[in-house]
């Protein structure tokens, strides 16, 4: 059901915490299946992520996908952040089932979410940002199959 990957990040997931003064936080839920998901940015002058952290509420999956997208943003600038999709972070699990596609789509609106937070309190546009959801419905997660 899961993949090797997915199972790794869940039992052994990286960044778990919090950082304190971060950057920017994103919080984003779903309401129907009660995952929450919270993601902090540390990001320098230069706009590049130097630390990324998380806490999430959820099952195994939701804390997986937590656990990779992080490792995906970390080094990033904030441009290169916002281009990391819900399908890259499931790529990177080698997939998920159907049924938890949502906690990709969870992994993706929460560094939307901490980038937004990060403009807003800068008072910066990052190009292609636009505001996210803080809870992702399930006709949003149909259109990612």
């Amino acid at each position: 059901m899961y993949s090797e990957k997915v199972m790794d990040h869940f039992t052994n997931p990286r960044n778990v915490g919090e950082i304190e003064n971060a950057s920017g936080v994103g919080t984003v839920g779903n309401a129907k299946c009660g995952d929450i998901m919270r993601i902090y940015l540390d990001i320098n002058k230069d706009g590049i992520i130097d630390d990324v952290k998380f806490k999430t509420f959820g099952c195994g999956a939701a804390v997986a996908t937590s656990s990779m997208a992080t490792e995906l943003v970390k080094g990033k600038n904030v441009q290169e952040a916002l281009q990391i999709t819900n399908k890259a972070v499931m790529d990177a699990l080698d997939g998920l089932p159907a049924v938890k596609v949502h906690c990709s789509l969870l992994a993706e609106e929460a560094i939307h979410a901490a980038l937004w937070d990060y403009a807003t309190k800068n008072n910066i546009e990052i190009e292609g940002l636009e505001k996210p959801k803080s809870d992702i419905s399930e006709e949003e997660e149909e259109e990612v199959y």
